[in-house]
């Protein structure tokens, strides 16, 4: 694993949220209950951002388009496509279950770092 510094830490405000690229990938930086998480910026499902998604008290991030939610430690997907009523388990259908990746995170020297 390699880890890249991204932001000084005093970026990223509890509960604020920030996209950073790291090797490529668009990587949304979140801080919820003083914890850094690390997700890719895209909804596995149809690969659109989830950079607007709600997090939810459990920590997951909601995709603000069809609703999916993930767990934000380990990614797994908690709910798939519920969104729009009677249309999104067709939507389901399209793209098969998959979880969201995740990356490890640690604040060091008043810096943030991400593991990839």
């Amino acid at each position: 694993m390699n880890w890249i510094k991204v932001i000084p830490q005093e970026e990223l405000p509890p509960n604020g949220r920030k996209v950073v690229k790291v090797e490529q990938r668009n990587i949304l930086l979140l801080n919820h209950n003083n914890q850094v998480f690390a997700v890719e910026n895209s909804c596995p499902h149809l690969k659109l951002p989830l950079q607007k998604g709600k997090i939810t008290d459990d920590g997951a991030i909601i995709c603000p388009f069809h609703r999916s939610a993930f767990d934000l430690n380990s990614g797994n997907p908690t709910t798939w496509t519920p969104f729009p009523p009677g249309i999104g388990k067709v939507m389901g259908m399209i793209s098969k279950e998959k979880g969201l990746s995740v990356f490890p995170t640690r604040v060091e020297e008043g810096s943030i770092w991400v593991g990839v």
